[in-house]
């Protein structure tokens, strides 16, 4: 596609919206590949962010980024005019699978991006984050003054992902449905591949979570006869390997989309799956990529790990790319 005829970016000049943009809790510039993807042009990018992984992706991928470092001493009066904003603030405390201390915990750094903003004044911001409790959410609407818009990346993707983005972009719509099934995203992995299964990491009284990409049934609707009939066959297709006696399992069956569980940063089962072969394994790194619409790839030069960590705290591209699709 010729971004230049169907992108709002393109002025009657010929020539893309160049913008001076700041990234905060930059992680791995996913915010730069969506700029891309939606056809904007950037002057200058500059980028806030301590994880040395992330950086080195960044820096890999987008040579010509300019890192700050720690928000925390980020003096934004020394940088140029910033036209664009963006940033997804720490959501540990927000989380319903974190600690539930909202601002008075990791996530208090919303807080740091709120001052920045105040202190730019940029033309457009974006802040993302996930779905909370309605009392955070509705502190940090009446903060940066705009009410958010609830994405879940399942339009865009093979996995679920349920995010708040704060914008004053205009035109906020939910991007269109690419019916993405995680049964796309998955590989063909060959016997001789590294890849983890479940007889390698299912320790006793360990709590398992799958994600099956072929069971119709959710995991409140596991609770029904139905749903029951359909963990005990799971039980049985996991087989004695990867049940090892006294172990605690909660299975976590999919959506009736087939659509993945959302991906975390943290080491966490939700992140296996029993493939297109009936094998219960780990997803891939590039697998993940593809969940995030990342560039398959583009985590490359840091540990499996640190990869894994990396594309669970970034951005699912489309959606970002299909919100800056509103930037004139």
């Amino acid at each position: 596609m010729d971004c230049r005829r169907n992108c709002p970016h393109f002025t009657g000049d010929g020539i893309l919206t160049s913008l001076t943009v700041l990234s905060l809790f930059d992680g791995i510039s996913c915010g730069q590949i969506a700029l891309a993807r939606a056809g904007i042009t950037v002057k200058q990018y500059f980028a806030s962010e301590i994880d040395k992984h992330a950086i080195k992706v960044t820096q890999s991928r987008h040579p010509d980024t300019i890192q700050l470092g720690d928000i925390l001493e980020l003096d934004v009066s020394k940088l140029p005019e910033i036209e664009l904003l963006i940033g997804g603030s720490p959501c540990q405390s927000f989380s319903v699978a974190g600690d539930g201390t909202g601002f008075d915990g990791k996530s208090k750094l919303f807080w740091e991006f709120v001052r920045i903003l105040k202190e730019l004044k940029p033309k457009y911001f974006l802040l993302e984050n996930v779905k909370m409790k309605s009392s955070w959410r509705d502190i940090i609407t009446e903060t940066v003054g705009v009410e958010p818009i609830e994405i879940n990346s399942a339009l865009v993707s093979g996995q679920h992902r349920r995010r708040y983005y704060w914008t004053n972009i205009p035109g906020n719509t939910q991007p269109k449905d690419q019916e993405i099934s995680l049964s796309d995203v998955l590989e063909v992995i060959s016997d001789n591949e590294d890849v983890t299964y479940g007889d390698r990491l299912a320790p006793n009284g360990k709590t398992v979570r799958v994600v099956a990409t072929d069971f119709p049934y959710t995991f409140y609707e596991a609770r029904t006869d139905e749903g029951k009939a359909e963990r005990r066959r799971l039980r049985k297709l996991l087989g004695r390997d990867t049940t090892p006696r006294g172990a605690k399992y909660k299975i976590y069956l999919p959506l009736r989309t087939g659509k993945s569980n959302c991906i975390v940063a943290t080491p966490s089962q939700l992140d296996w799956v029993v493939d297109n072969e009936g094998r219960y394994r780990k997803l891939t790194v590039t697998e993940l990529e593809r969940l995030q619409t990342l560039p398959i790839g583009y985590t490359e030069g840091i540990s499996p790990t640190q990869r894994r960590k990396a594309i669970g705290n970034g951005w699912t591209v489309d959606v970002i790319a299909h919100i800056f699709l509103g930037i004139k």
